[in-house]
C-alpha cells in the first residue's frame, strides 16, 4: 500500500490517494505493475512498466502480475439449464477442452478461455442460449463438473462459482495450492483483488455475483466473472488471466527461463525512484481516461438469431462443407469417420472453436449452428446430431490416448477446409433458408427446447377428459 499526496489541478486542493500495488519482474529487469488508485471521489485500474537498476530479492511467485483481457455486456435473463443439456454440455466441453490440450497444450486453454469472444462462441456451439447472461454460469458449471475430476489427466481445477460458491474460492485455492506446492494465499489475494477491481474500483454499477478461477498445476490461471446491473437488466463478464498466458489476439511469448515469476516491489524503497514518480503522474491524471479495455464484445437484446448476427460467409462455407457431396465426402474422409450433413455441420464448428484464429470469433451468433439452443433460437437442441456429435469426439480422443492421433488431426484437417472453401468458393448462405431448414428437421434429429415440459403440461390440461365427453 502507498499513499501519495496529489494536487488537483481544477481545485488547487491537495488529496491523499491510497494505490494498491502489485507487480512481477521479468528477466530483462522491467517491472511491469498493476495498480488500484482510491480515493473518495474517484477510483480506477492502471498498468505500467519501468526499468530496474536492481533485481528485487524474495519469492518470485509472490503476487504474479495478473491483466484484464476483456469484457462482456449480455441481457440479463433468468431461467435454468435442463437436466438433459446440462449432461451433454459438460461431456462437450470437457471434450474441446482434451482437444485443445491434445493439440496446443494446457495454456492455450487459459488463453482461448480469457477471450471473450471465444467463450461466448464455446457457448453457443455446446447450445447455451446464444447472447443471454446465463451462458456464463451454465459453461463455467460445465467445466468444473467435467475437468475437476480428472485434475490428474489435465492438471485443472476451477474454484468458485455463482453466489455462496464464489465465497469459497479463497479456500478452495489454499487447498489446491497445498495439494500442488503453489502459494495458496498468493493465489487467495489475488482473486480477491481481481473481484474487488470489478466489483468496486470500477465504478460501472455492476455487482459481481460469479467469481470462477480457473488454475493449472503449473500456476498459470484465467478467471472469469460477472456482476449485474438490475437498473440497465444487463450483466457483465470479465476476464483476467496471468502474466504467463499470451493474449489470445497476441503473438505467443517467447519461453521464460527461471523460477516462477512475480514478487512484491516496495515502491518506498530507493531502488524504486522511478517507480514512485510515474506512479504520481499517473494518480494525477483523470481516472476516466487511463481506463482501457482489451476486448469488449456486446450482445444485443433481441431473442432470436438474426442474419445481422451471423457472418454469411463463414456460414455458408461451413453449410457448403456438410451439405455439398465432394465436400462432404472429403470432409469425412479427413475425419476417418462416415458422416451425414447435419453431423459434420455440427463438427465442423466445434473444429473451429478448438483451432480457429482469434478473427474467427468475432459473430459468436455463428456457432449456434452447430446444436442450436436451449430456448429454440436459432432453432431447437437436435439431440440426435449432439450425441453423434459427442461419440466421434469421444472416438477420435480415445485413439489419441493409444498414439493414434489421425482422428484428432482430422478436426485441425477439418478446420482448415471450411477455411479453404471460405476463401476460394466465398459461398454466402442463405440465412432465411437455412433456419427454415433446420426447423423442418427439428422433430426427426430430436429437437428440444426448455420450453419443452411446460407446452406439454398446457396440451395436457387443455385436452378433454373422459367426462368433458358426457357433457
Amino acid at each position: 500500500m502507498l499513499e501519495v499526496m496529489v494536487k488537483e489541478k481544477h481545485t488547487g486542493r491537495h488529496r491523499i490517494r491510497r494505490i494498491i500495488c502489485q507487480c512481477c519482474v521479468r528477466p530483462i529487469l522491467t517491472a511491469l505493475v498493476f495498480i488500484v488508485v482510491e480515493d473518495g471521489d474517484v477510483s480506477g485500474r492502471f498498468e505500467m512498466s519501468f526499468r530496474l537498476t536492481k533485481l528485487p530479492k524474495g519469492n518470485l511467485y509472490e503476487n504474479r502480475w495478473m491483466k484484464r483481457s476483456g469484457s462482456a455486456d449480455l441481457p440479463l435473463h433468468g431461467g435454468h439449464v435442463p437436466p438433459w443439456l446440462a449432461e451433454r454440455m459438460t461431456q462437450l466441453g470437457t471434450a474441446i477442452v482434451e482437444q485443445i490440450v491434445l493439440s496446443y497444450g494446457p495454456s492455450e486453454f487459459l488463453t482461448r478461455l480469457s477471450d471473450p469472444f471465444w467463450f461466448q462462441s464455446l457457448g453457443c456451439v455446446m447450445g447455451m442460449d446464444w447472447h443471454s447472461s446465463g451462458i456464463t454460469t451454465s459453461v463455467m458449471g460445465a467445466l468444473k463438473r467435467g475437468l475437476n475430476p480428472r485434475f490428474s489427466e489435465f492438471g485443472f481445477a476451477i474454484c468458485g462459482g455463482r453466489g455462496r460458491h464464489s465465497v469459497r474460492t479463497p479456500d478452495e485455492l489454499r487447498a489446491f495450492g497445498a495439494r500442488t506446492g503453489l502459494d495458496g494465499d498468493a493465489l487467495a489475494r489475488t482473486s480477491r483483488l481481481t473481484a474487488r477491481v470489478d466489483n468496486n474500483a470500477i465504478a460501472d454499477g455492476f455487482q459481481l455475483y460469479l467469481h470462477t478461477f480457473v488454475i493449472d498445476r503449473s500456476g498459470e490461471w484465467a478467471i472469469v466473472q460477472q456482476g449485474m446491473n438490475q437498473t440497465s437488466h444487463l450483466a457483465r463478464r470479465y476476464h483476467w488471466h496471468s502474466a504467463t498466458v499470451r493474449d489470445f489476439v497476441s503473438d505467443p511469448h517467447t519461453a521464460i527461463v527461471g523460477s516462477p515469476q512475480g514478487t512484491i516491489l516496495n515502491l518506498v524503497d530507493a531502488r524504486a525512484s522511478d517507480a514512485q514518480q510515474a506512479l504520481l503522474k499517473i494518480a494525477a491524471q483523470p481516472i476516466e481516461g487511463s481506463i482501457a479495455e482489451a476486448r469488449k464484445l456486446t450482445m444485443p437484446a433481441h431473442h432470436d438469431v438474426r442474419a445481422d448476427d451471423v457472418d454469411l460467409k463463414r456460414l455458408g462455407a461451413v453449410l457448403a462443407v456438410a451439405h455439398k457431396q465432394e465436400l462432404r465426402d472429403f470432409a469425412s474422409l479427413l475425419l476417418v469417420e462416415g458422416l451425414g450433413p447435419r453431423t459434420l455441420q455440427s463438427l465442423a464448428l466445434v473444429a473451429e472453436i478448438v483451432h480457429g484464429a482469434p478473427s474467427r470469433f468475432s459473430d459468436p451468433a455463428r456457432f449456434s449452428f452447430a446444436h442450436g439452443g436451449k430456448d429454440g433460437h436459432p432453432f431447437p437442441v437436435p439431440l440426435k446430431t449432439y450425441d453423434e456429435s459427442l461419440s466421434v469426439l469421444r472416438r477420435s480422443l480415445d485413439a489419441a490416448r493409444l498414439g493414434q492421433t489421425e482422428k484428432v488431426e482430422g478436426f485441425r484437417r477439418l478446420d482448415r477446409l471450411t477455411r479453404m472453401v471460405e476463401e476460394e468458393r466465398e459461398p454466402f448462405a442463405n440465412f432465411d433458408e437455412a433456419i427454415a431448414h433446420e426447423r423442418d428437421i427439428s422433430e426427426s434429429l430430436g429437437g428440444r427446447t426448455v420450453f419443452d415440459r411446460m407446452r406439454s403440461r398446457v396440451k395436457k390440461r387443455s385436452s378433454p377428459s373422459q367426462l368433458d365427453l358426457f357433457r
